[in-house]
């Protein structure tokens, strides 16, 4: 039996995300967590009780002092104010650390939803999509939303506190002023969805350019062995200086906005106070309301809290609109409707090897031909086939339609009788294994490459694995042996090397369905020879599907298949072909020749 996969993940995460409400989603991101929550906000309204009553104890001592009052009504105050203080202390930690566990919680969540929802997304996407823009959006992007929650909710909480502390206090003490406090919020409003439009656009626009720098540093990295070999390094440069210079020019564009809405908010709010002071002072020399000194100063404290606050919240405008617009992007992914659909669909507890392929069709998207026209084929459990045929023949094709990666534009894929449409194909892929021309190891140990995904494998399945891979000599000559870190993508080993632990990485899962994707076409004789023994090992017994331009290495195959312009030209052995001189045979007498 193959190895135990994991189990699959989910197909349709929850919808937590509404890119059309970006603010109302995050609301509902940290309500989803509603005990702490509510504990870190009976912190916070606790904590900040200084804010809004320390005025109220600084007139009362101004007061006292203005009419002569007692040294014990001072005291009392001071005490007063000192637990007040006092009591900040814990309830701002217990405020820190329930709020921040539940930014720190939905950041890990929202980045598990989304490497949840790329697992589902067809490969198609992925084909459209970069690995650095897919990187961005799972790093970058949450941590925008981290960083704005963070900044911008506790500036938030207390201004709301401020306001809410200060109109109370005012209603009770000098009802009249009231209104001149009104005056702060709807200016506060107008500034911000003055530029909130504007805002939106900068941010987009500034988002897609850092997405455009960071896959081509991505292609940058990628390509520095052929940049190196062709001397194009400062053609490699002059790429991203492009898109550097592009992102330049928009992070000015935001920064001259920012900047427009700090300047405007710092302004109009300090107006605004020294306004509110002198309106105090004036009522209270007029007598045309009954305000003492006391309560000029608990009046103009108040708006300077007040207007302080806002100003700072006018401030964080750009880490609120930067964390909005990420959010956005991260409603791309999860709103992307290319998925590859399985939930729902009927399980496979196991397979035997048996294909059909019945009148076959497929168009790739947005092309005006098929690359494959009306493939009928039978292959039966334990043979082994293989494609030949000039590029853009439908090689390739043809096993990302077995592998379900694609579906038939027309036609049908059996496996084991079965449709392939009905299938879960995460459960078939349990099945097969797949060495592809250049395979993909990820940064880690030798034994952790080969054992990925499995479950329980004991250190003897590896061995045997490797043994049949012809790899053996590989941990042998390695310092740490298979302890030993590959490096990205195997850097630290050779094409053969690589080739027989991704062979190794097949054999200990025990396939009944194997696809080879021209898996000795870039290797040399010597590696080419020791990987064609690890495949013996490999093909035996296995439903096995290949792919080669070498015909030298298929002539072992029990049919092989000729396409041409997506059309099965011939079927038969290789002696077979041969014996007919048709098309297998020119292919076979070019590369003979």
């Amino acid at each position: 039996m193959p190895g135990q996969a994991l189990s699959p993940a989910r197909e349709h995460p929850p919808q937590i995300i509404d890119p059309e409400h970006p603010v109302r989603s995050l609301v509902r991101l940290l309500a989803r967590r509603p005990g702490r929550m509510s504990l870190a906000l009976g912190a916070f309204v606790l904590k900040e009780i200084p804010m809004w009553m320390l005025p109220v104890i600084t007139a009362a001592i101004i007061d006292t002092v203005a009419e002569g009052g007692e040294i014990g009504s001072v005291v009392g105050w001071l005490l007063f104010a000192v637990l007040l203080l006092a009591q900040n202390y814990p309830n701002h930690l217990v405020y820190t650390r329930n709020f921040m566990m539940v930014v720190r919680d939905t950041g890990a969540e929202l980045r598990n939803v989304l490497a949840m929802r790329l697992q589902t997304l067809s490969i198609g996407f992925h084909a459209r999509s970069t690995s650095a823009v897919v990187q961005n959006k799972v790093v970058r992007d949450v941590e925008n939303i981290e960083l704005m929650l963070q900044q911008v909710t506790h500036p938030l909480l207390s201004a709301t506190m401020v306001v809410g502390g200060a109109a109370t206090m005012t209603a009770i003490l000098v009802p009249q002023f009231l209104p001149v406090y009104l005056l702060t919020v709807p200016l506060a409003l107008l500034i911000r969805f003055t530029v909130a439009k504007r805002s939106r656009t900068r941010n987009e626009r500034f988002r897609l350019e850092m997405e455009g720098l960071a896959a081509r540093v991505g292609e940058m990295a990628s390509l520095i062995p052929v940049t190196r070999a062709h001397g194009l390094e400062q053609t490699a440069v002059d790429r991203v200086a492009t898109g550097v210079d592009k992102v330049r020019r928009e992070a000015l564009k935001l920064d001259m906005l920012n900047g427009h809405t700090a300047s405007m908010s710092w302004v109009s709010m300090q107006f605004l106070g020294v306004l509110c002071l002198a309106l105090a002072a004036v009522f209270s020399l007029t007598g045309t309301l009954p305000i003492g000194p006391g309560d000029v100063v608990l009046l103009s404290t108040y708006f300077t809290l007040l207007t302080q606050g806002l100003i700072q919240l006018l401030g964080l405008l750009p880490v609120a609109a930067r964390g909005v617009e990420s959010v956005r992007s991260i409603a791309e992914v999860l709103a992307e409707p290319d998925l590859e659909h399985n939930e729902g669909k009927r399980a496979v507890p196991a397979v035997t090897g048996t294909l059909s392929l019945q009148s076959v069709r497929h168009r790739h998207p947005d092309a005006k031909v098929d690359s494959l026209h009306d493939i009928d084929l039978e292959i039966r459990p334990g043979e082994t086939v293989a494609f030949v045929g000039p590029s853009g023949a439908g090689k390739s094709t043809v096993l990302n339609l077995v592998l379900g990666f694609i579906r038939p534009t027309q036609g049908r894929i059996l496996v084991d009788g079965q449709d392939m449409q009905e299938l879960d194909l995460r459960t078939v892929r349990r099945f097969v294994s797949v060495v592809p021309q250049e395979p993909v190891l990820f940064e880690g140990s030798i034994r952790d490459n080969v054992a990925y995904g499995l479950e329980d494998v004991t250190d003897e399945q590896v061995l045997d694995a490797m043994r049949d891979a012809q790899a053996l000599d590989i941990i042998q000559t390695q310092p740490q042996g298979w302890d030993t870190v590959v490096g990205e993508r195997g850097a630290r080993l050779s094409g053969g090397q690589r080739q027989r632990i991704a062979i190794a990485r097949a054999l200990i899962r025990k396939p009944r369905v194997l696809l080879l994707d021209e898996a000795t076409s870039a290797l040399d004789p010597e590696s080419e020879s020791q990987v064609k023994q690890a495949l013996s090992e490999l093909m035996g017994g296995c439903t096995t599907l290949v792919v080669a331009h070498r015909l030298s290495t298929i002539r072992q195959a029990d049919r092989i298949v000729v396409l041409e312009g997506g059309r099965i030209a011939e079927i038969g052995s290789h002696d077979e072909l041969l014996a007919r001189g048709g098309r297998y045979t020119a292919l076979h007498r070019a590369q003979a020749g």
